[in-house]
């Protein structure tokens, strides 16, 4: 859609409007999911193989739907499929009766991000040619902002009015369900079919950029879900508070997330995505040795907001690291690459996750602390080997 100068497109705002009802319904679930699982008897294997599939699938779809958005030159029917696919698996969600049915209801619910994301952003983008940065920045603030008030939502419900967790998450299934009212106003503009190919091949890549894949897939296997940061929380609390604190926890979580992003990606800016990225690695293998020896509400809550900074230092600079390294001509496929690799890397380390913390919860966060600490060395010695 056409706009003036300094306005804001109607559809960015529409689709703004969806992300925060819909992220306001995700944010809902996710502090309590794993909650949910342990509930329904899946142990740490189980919670880390439904946090690693959930993970996965979501990014390896996003590079399969651009594709085919692309390809056919339609957007919106993508992006209203993944929202309508997500609406349905989380009303199906509050309706499972054991952990088998979470982890089909859960992870075909990502089905429905992975579809909707890439999509998205290019309606995004081409609704807003000329302040692409304007355009994805209040969408983004927007998305953020239903993610922190779905938190508080979860916890107002809970405590105040003591609903279960199947009631909390069939509100949050409504909630998705009205985000789709805004969508539907949304006018996609029309675009021949493009004579795209799917390349996710790291053959014609840049040395340097296969180099920081590799590191990075390095971290991800220490990177696993952050299921069970809410479990460990959980274990130091009984009765309602141990559903109550981590609830607020992953609240703290998300703002601490929203307030560092924009600063983190300006700070790359001035002084290199390098040291910026090998921050985050080094933050996050702190945060893993913290959670080792936590054992009081007053450390949870250092560790919880340490864990929102370090997502705000690592999630866009990685992204925007890959594009430094890339081409113009193979930056989509460089970003499909990361995409899909890190996603293949997520399962296997939620897995191990899981295997470990069914022997002792401390081992996981010491393999965290480990293999991050890994990645972190390789980048200081491959460092010189990053040309911009």
């Amino acid at each position: 859609m056409k706009n003036k100068q300094g306005s804001v497109s109607r559809n960015v705002l529409l689709l703004g409007l969806v992300s925060f009802l819909n992220d306001l319904s995700s944010e809902m679930i996710m502090p309590i999911l794993p909650m949910f699982i342990k509930a329904l008897g899946g142990g740490g294997l189980i919670v880390g193989f439904i946090g690693g599939l959930r993970d996965g699938i979501s990014s390896i779809l996003k590079v399969l739907s651009g594709y085919c958005s692309d390809k056919t030159g339609k957007r919106k029917i993508f992006v209203s499929f993944g929202y309508i696919t997500s609406s349905l698996f989380k009303l199906l969600l509050a309706f499972s009766k054991s952990w088998q049915h979470i982890l089909i209801f859960s992870s075909l619910e990502r089905v429905g991000k992975g579809l909707r994301s890439a999509p998205r952003d290019a309606i995004i983008a081409e609704s807003m040619p000329k302040e692409r940065g304007k355009g994805f920045g209040l969408h983004r603030a927007l998305d953020t902002s239903g993610a922190i008030f779905g938190s508080i939502v979860v916890f107002l419900l809970y405590w105040f009015l003591a609903f279960g967790f199947r009631t909390i998450i069939l509100i949050a299934a409504i909630l998705a369900f009205l985000s789709l009212i805004p969508l539907y106003f949304v006018k996609e503009k029309r675009k021949e079919p493009q004579h795209a190919t799917l390349k996710i091949s790291l053959k014609n890549l840049p040395s340097s950029l296969k180099l920081f894949i590799l590191i990075s897939c390095v971290f991800a296997l220490a990177n696993f879900s952050y299921m069970f940061f809410i479990l460990r929380a959980q274990e130091f609390f009984t009765d309602r508070l141990a559903i109550a604190v981590p609830i607020l926890l992953y609240l703290l979580f998300n703002i601490f997330y929203a307030i560092f992003a924009i600063p983190f990606g300006s700070l790359s800016d001035r002084i290199g995505r390098e040291k910026v990225i090998i921050l985050g690695y080094f933050l996050f293998s702190l945060t893993c040795f913290g959670f080792v020896f936590a054992n009081s509400l007053m450390a949870f809550v250092v560790l919880f907001a340490l864990y929102g900074i370090v997502h705000a230092i690592i999630d866009g600079n990685q992204r925007a690291f890959v594009s430094d390294l890339s081409s113009e001509e193979l930056r989509a496929t460089a970003l499909g690459v990361f995409h899909t690799t890190i996603g293949l890397t997520t399962l296997p380390a939620s897995l191990i996750a899981g295997a470990l913390w069914q022997i002792n919860a401390t081992l996981t966060f010491l393999y965290g602390t480990s293999i991050s600490l890994v990645s972190v060395v390789l980048f200081i010695i491959f460092r010189r080997y990053f040309k911009r």
